[in-house]
């Protein structure tokens, strides 16, 4: 199979979908590797690094696209790299189609076969290629955070540790899960008072026995949840239900009782943030105020730190991109279930559920699609 890797056109987006350690892989198992000039720069992986890892190097895009069996990405296709796309090339890549009709009716449209990291699951219900990136986002949120809380940023003037004399910020984390649990140990090594919240109690308790009141928990009912809000110097949005929209758990109206000057840090803002008033940013332009709330809702976050993230997405993608190579996805999809579990456009059919309930769009079920193809 021919494998293309195109350069990231998303702003400030320096992550890379192929490392040369998963190109050298690919390439032993009797793969062509396609990489466009310049792709893994960004992480620091120069041309030469994937031609002795046994790729060609591409000059465009387009030559990428008009070549390759499969395109395998970082981030959700562009309108300009969807136009590109054609019947049964296969796309493998984050899509988050839920607050996204664009690029689901265009991916429909296309007829190619997209295959979705976010989606795809593991034997304990994880999402095992979500999960690394998931970390990254979590551990940068307090970070990214206590940046936006400097007076010259708009904040609130608020150190995250205090000093002796002086109390440390007050950080609520919604949500317990993997981006969640991240945020609240950097938020507590950093000093902070940190409470994460939650509607699962078995996920409090084991957060409790695991960090030993390294920070506190609570349950996520509604007045708990407001009470936090309306207490914290930062907010970091961490609720995620796989593939569909997230829910809003701050409204506009929730802003006025919080102090002027706080920070909301939307961790799911690709799947269309849990706050009412977040709209997806840049790392060019990342902040901005509503009602004096400074909110930081950049949607590729672990871009920021690339190396990292391309070498840890990585780790997680290469077994599914092999096996996806070697058997063609038919077959792949059908000897795991957890990777059909990530297909989500199939020759013109949406095929995940969760998408069309937020977008109002009828949906074929992957194991149909998967026997019938």
């Amino acid at each position: 199979m021919k494998i293309g890797c195109p350069t990231e056109i998303k702003p400030q987006e320096f992550r890379v979908g192929v490392t040369p350690a998963a190109a050298a892989e690919a390439v032993a198992h009797g793969h062509e590797v396609i990489v466009q000039s310049g792709a893994g720069t960004g992480a620091g992986f120069e041309d030469a690094v994937y031609t002795a890892a046994g790729a060609r190097i591409a000059d465009s895009a387009e030559a990428i696209f008009a070549e390759a069996d499969m395109i395998v990405k970082v981030k959700e296709p562009q309108a300009v790299e969807r136009g590109m796309l054609r019947e049964g090339q296969i796309l493998f890549t984050y899509l988050h189609l839920a607050p996204d009709p664009d690029q689901t009716h265009d991916l429909i449209a296309s007829g190619a076969t997209c295959i979705a990291y976010e989606t795809v699951t593991d034997d304990r219900g994880g999402l095992p290629l979500l999960a690394p990136m998931s970390e990254v986002a979590g551990k940068l949120a307090p970070q990214m955070g206590a940046w936006t809380l400097q007076k010259a940023n708009g904040g609130r003037g608020v150190l995250m540790g205090g000093v002796p004399g002086v109390l440390p910020a007050r950080v609520a984390v919604i949500g317990g899960g993997v981006v969640g649990t991240h945020a609240a140990r950097v938020a507590a090594g950093m000093g902070a008072d940190v409470t994460v919240l939650d509607r699962s109690l078995p996920r409090l308790k084991a957060l409790d026995d695991m960090f030993r009141g390294e920070f506190k928990t609570l349950y996520a009912s509604q007045s708990n949840t407001a009470e936090q809000v309306r207490a914290a110097d930062m907010v970091v949005g961490a609720v995620l239900i796989p593939g569909a929209a997230a829910p809003k758990l701050v409204s506009r109206a929730d802003l006025s009782d919080m102090k002027p000057g706080a920070v909301l840090v939307d961790v799911a803002i690709d799947q269309g943030g849990c706050f009412e008033t977040s709209r997806a940013t840049t790392h060019q332009d990342p902040v901005y105020d509503v009602d004096g709330i400074m909110h930081y809702c950049v949607a590729n976050m672990p871009g920021a730190v690339a190396r990292t993230s391309t070498l840890a997405l990585g780790n997680a993608t290469l077994p599914f991109m092999l096996a996806i190579a070697d058997k063609g996805w038919q077959q792949a999809c059908l000897d795991d279930p957890n990777l059909l579990n990530g297909l989500n456009v199939h020759a013109g059919k949406l095929t995940y559920f969760a998408v069309g309930r937020a977008l109002g769009i009828d949906v074929t079920s992957p194991q149909v699609v998967v026997k019938a193809a």
